[in-house]
């Protein structure tokens, strides 16, 4: 079993900044792909950001220049710094992990709780 713990989240103006963090417990040390996906109210989860152990990033498309994933494999963390905030990236954002290669699917094993991102125009 692997557990996420998600922090970082908040209340920002638009055109600023956030880091989110995601950290894993248990067997962490096996997982491949970490990701992020967010859910805005009144609409469906949606693939962010995923990266592998190796390294390898993938992005959604709104948010390519703007997100950054990354992870530190020594501390099972992986994070998510989001710059140039709009007010449509108001979403509860959710942490997963999964053995497999990264994915910008849902079928990920393993999710934490979420953390609340707020973006004031």
């Amino acid at each position: 079993q692997v557990q996420l713990v998600e922090s970082g989240g908040g209340l920002v103006q638009a055109g600023g900044s956030l880091r989110l963090s995601c950290a894993a417990s248990g067997r962490a040390f096996s997982i491949n792909a970490m990701g992020w996906f967010r859910q805005a109210p009144g609409k469906e989860r949606e693939f962010v950001a995923a990266i592998s152990r190796s390294g390898y990033t993938i992005y959604a498309d709104s948010v390519k220049g703007r997100f950054t994933i990354s992870r530190d494999n020594a501390k099972n963390t992986v994070y998510l710094q989001m710059n140039s905030l709009k007010p449509e990236d108001t979403a509860v954002y959710f942490c997963a992990a999964r053995w497999q290669a990264v994915a910008t699917t849902g079928e990920y094993d393993y999710w934490g709780q979420g953390t609340q991102v707020t973006v004031s125009s």
